[in-house]
């Protein structure tokens, strides 16, 4: 058996093709070099996985695209960048390739890492329980590891002879470390999180802001935010209520600063939100703000999931809601996102109002649920990927 100091330094990379992955690969990088301070770190990411250290071989900022009708639009930058990436892990050989989530392009991939003999982990399972169970198998063929962050997707790959790991949510740590005890939230103050990508903000910023105007009608103490993670998304975001103004011009809109990098300090200071649904919703379960959440596709793209993945449709969508297996938060899909019934969902989520208290209980109750036990899902998800990459090394 070859000693640890006997190894050369792990060569890791971490693939991430949008913002959720960019932040968790930023900080699964800085838990592997806690453990490893000598590990080479590259891949496929944006600005927090640059700033946590990772050689940045393909930046991803802008390639969360969804949907059918997307992601035609932008078939040959996913090719060019396909080829390059699978030319360069030929060439370099790393001991392990992480791949998180966005399995569009991951599956893909990982079949000719697979081919090329080099090592694949999976962290963040893709939704196979509900889109496609069809990719398990080819998930246990081409990855040597799997790394799920809830509970109940061990048992999803049952069967299948695929490692599989609960490591916990990496968002749980990530949040309560963001947490400052100096802010406290305000009563009055609502927050809009109309999503990340260009395709979720033009299609929900429009219902959102006619709810803004029905709540501020009823309820004129009250103020909104917006927040978003990038200066673009911000930049569209202020283009896009330009044009509401343009467009609605009876409209009656408070005051509704746009802020940009500070969804943490938001999550604090808000006391509910209206947002897109995604990730952010697990973020704001585990800081404490109830929300209602909307989302709206392509028609197209909507019309093909309905009759591809019927279940997506019968079931909840929002992942707090999954993971507790009731409503912890309502939420509207497609036509349903209708400006009246979210200002009274959101009513029924303010202080004082009906589902206020239990919504409360039950983002406590789904932290419980997806913590990584003592070690931390931090530390757990970065053991697992040194022991697969000690592997390959011999």
């Amino acid at each position: 058996m070859i000693g640890r100091n006997e190894k050369k330094s792990p060569l890791i990379w971490i693939i991430a093709g949008e913002s959720s992955g960019d932040l968790y690969g930023a900080r699964l990088a800085s838990d592997i070099r806690k453990l490893r301070p000598e590990a080479r770190i590259a891949g496929m990411g944006g600005l927090r996985m640059k700033e946590a250290g990772v050689d940045i071989l393909v930046d991803s900022s802008e390639l969360g695209v969804i949907g059918l009708i997307e992601v035609l639009g932008s078939i040959f930058k996913f090719i060019r960048i396909m080829l390059y990436l699978i030319l360069e892990a030929k060439r370099r050989r790393p001991d392990a390739v992480v791949l998180i989530d966005y399995p569009g392009f991951n599956i893909r991939f990982a079949k000719r890492l697979k081919k090329a003999g080099i090592p694949v982990v999976w962290y963040i399972s893709p939704q196979v329980w509900v889109w496609r169970k069809s990719n398990i198998p080819k998930l246990a063929h081409y990855c040597t590891k799997m790394m799920v962050i809830f509970p109940f997707e061990v048992d999803v790959y049952k069967g299948s002879g695929l490692d599989v790991e609960f490591v916990g949510h990496p968002l749980v740590e990530i949040v309560r470390e963001r947490r400052d005890p100096s802010l406290q939230r305000d009563p009055k103050r609502i927050l809009l999180l109309p999503g990340s990508r260009r395709s979720e903000t033009k299609r929900l910023l429009f219902p959102m802001l006619e709810t803004v105007a029905i709540l501020k009608q009823r309820h004129p103490e009250l103020q909104f935010e917006i927040a978003t993670p990038r200066e673009k998304v911000r930049d569209d975001v202020q283009n896009d209520m330009r044009e509401f103004i343009m467009k609605n011009p009876d409209a009656v809109l408070p005051e509704i600063p746009v802020l940009c990098g500070k969804t943490s300090e938001c999550l604090q200071t808000c006391t509910a939100g209206l947002a897109a649904s995604g990730t952010v919703t697990v973020e704001c379960a585990i800081a404490g703000l109830p929300l209602v959440v909307a989302y709206k596709l392509n028609p197209v793209t909507f019309l093909f999931a309905r009759l591809i993945i019927r279940k997506l449709f019968r079931n909840a969508f929002t992942m707090p809601n999954i993971i507790l297996n009731r409503k912890v938060f309502e939420e509207f899909l497609q036509f349903q996102v209708v400006p009246e019934d979210l200002a009274s969902a959101m009513e029924r989520i303010l202080p004082g109002g009906e589902r206020r208290a239990q919504a409360d209980a039950d983002m406590e109750e789904m932290v419980r649920e997806i913590e990584g036990g003592v070690q931390g899902a931090g530390r757990n998800a970065a053991m697992a990927v040194l022991r697969v990459a000690d592997s390959a090394q011999g």
